[in-house]
C-alpha cells in the first residue's frame, strides 16, 4: 500500500526525505520506504507523523478527507 498522503504533506512542507527521516530519527531509505508502501509504517512512526504535521494517523492512511484532527 503506497501511503500518497505522507509524500503529498511531506512535500507541501518543502521537505526532502532525508529531512523528514531526520526530524523522525530514521534514514532516509527507511522513510523512502514507508512512502512507496515497501515496508508497513510502524504505529509509533505513524503517531510521529500525524503530530508532526498536526493532523490524524486516519488522514494520514487514507480513512477519512478530513486533516484536520478533533480538538
Amino acid at each position: 500500500m503506497k501511503f500518497q498522503r505522507i509524500q503529498d504533506l511531506r512535500i507541501d512542507s518543502d521537505l526532502s526525505q532525508k529531512k523528514i527521516g531526520e526530524i523522525l530519527h530514521i534514514s532516509q531509505r527507511s522513510y523512502s520506504h514507508y512512502e512507496t508502501g515497501s515496508r508497513n509504517i510502524p504505529i509509533e512512526m505513524l503517531i510521529r507523523l500525524a503530530d508532526y504535521y498536526d493532523t490524524t494517523i486516519d488522514y494520514l492512511v487514507g480513512r477519512t478527507d478530513n486533516k484536520e484532527p478533533i480538538k
